[in-house]
């Protein structure tokens, strides 16, 4: 995969930036801008380059149609502010935008295409809608990890037509991956969480032989505590888990992989209850339980310090009540505190992760935070995702 900051001379030319930029908008206003900070550096070395910048990317599911509010507009705001340069938004009809007229003058610098999904091509991967799109630049650089696993025209046909480049956050995040999956300094372990099993149960069976700890917390472990004959009382649980489990225990004794879940946890009889710590074989019917207690998050504090790398993944409980926060804190404490020892190497993923690392305003205190959602689980999943294909 080539690198933009392997490319000679950037000067004048017309970069195709794809980025991500799907940021949440309330009434106009982004309400968290994660993902606008994170691609700054691409821009600003590309403008130290003196290329001209076209940036590509999108808001939503506007399926193909022009949906007002979905508009790039208060992004290209936002971003214009933090670059401290005018950019200008296209919202003229991609199909009649010609190469030589995107610039005006040579002051301009950055410009924005309306969001790219309007167009029904863009999902569909249309091979025209690719060619006539790589018709307005000189060189396509992917800086949209997060977009990766799409099979899109902006991501993935586009590559067909042009000299085409990683970008520095994309690059960044394969890097920080690559660690967690081929590239790997033991002990390793991964803390795993969220609602579902299922959608976390192709991530397990790949990482299993990889890794010597796999820790299940959050409501997937009510499953496994199902699985042990534990009471659960009201608890979250998916139904018909029972074979997907056998499976996790199964791969993990073929591979050593050690699985820990729950002794102890904290219960309340709704979600806006007080916490009562029981330990699971005391548990009642009408309980719930939102967080796992003192003695496994001691466990699992002792497991992370003997690791030299950790991959954390769902938090451990009911973390938007304050009451049922305390483990996913904690584990993100520990993480932070092995962090300062240059040896351990942390990566981070998932919206819920992201909220519990935020709220404790501990971004920059991990090696690496991946905000790519679906890519991120794709990827740990072992699976070749379709834009870094393309670019290699």
């Amino acid at each position: 995969m080539n690198n933009i900051k392997d490319h000679e001379n950037l000067s004048e030319k017309k970069v195709l930036l794809r980025l991500d930029l799907n940021v949440p908008l309330k009434n106009g206003v982004i309400t968290d801008q994660t993902r606008i900070d994170k691609i700054i550096p691409i821009i600003e070395f590309l403008i130290k380059k003196n290329s001209k910048i076209i940036i590509i990317s999108h808001v939503g599911r506007p399926k193909g149609t022009v949906v007002k509010n979905l508009s790039l507009k208060p992004i290209c705001e936002n971003l214009e502010k933090k670059i401290k340069k005018k950019i200008k938004l296209i919202d003229e009809n991609i199909f009649e935008l010609k190469k030589e007229n995107l610039f005006k003058g040579s002051r301009e610098q950055v410009v924005f295409l309306e969001n790219i999904r309007f167009y029904k091509e863009e999902e569909t991967n249309d091979l025209n809608f690719s060619k006539h799109l790589a018709g307005l630049g000189d060189i396509f650089v992917n800086d949209a990890f997060s977009c990766s696993h799409r099979a899109h025209a902006s991501v993935s046909k586009i590559t067909k037509f042009l000299p085409s480049f990683a970008g520095l956050q994309l690059k960044t995040e394969i890097d920080a991956l690559k660690k967690v999956t081929t590239e790997i300094k033991k002990p390793i372990t991964c803390v795993i969480g969220g609602s579902k099993i299922s959608t976390k149960i192709e991530v397990i069976k790949n990482l299993i032989p990889k890794f010597d700890n796999i820790i299940i917390v959050g409501a997937m472990a009510n499953n496994i505590l199902s699985y042990k004959g534990k009471i659960i009382g009201k608890s979250i649980k998916e139904n018909d888990c029972e074979k997907i489990i056998e499976e996790i225990f199964k791969a993990s004794k073929k591979y050593s992989c050690t699985i820990s879940y729950p002794e102890d946890v904290l219960i309340g009889k709704n979600l806006n209850d007080n916490p009562q710590i029981k330990e699971v074989d005391e548990i009642s019917n009408d309980d719930l339980i939102l967080d796992i207690g003192p003695k496994t998050i001691n466990k699992i504090k002792n497991i992370i310090k003997k690791s030299e790398t950790v991959l954390w993944n769902g938090p451990a409980g009911y973390f938007e009540n304050p009451n049922f926060a305390r483990g996913s804190y904690e584990i993100a404490k520990t993480i932070i505190k092995q962090n300062k020892d240059k040896t351990f190497f942390s990566v981070a993923g998932g919206g819920d992760t992201i909220a519990v690392i935020n709220q404790i305003n501990a971004f920059k205190s991990f090696d690496f935070v991946s905000t790519a959602g679906g890519a991120f689980l794709e990827y740990l999943e072992g699976k070749e995702l379709p834009g870094i294909k393309a670019l290699n």
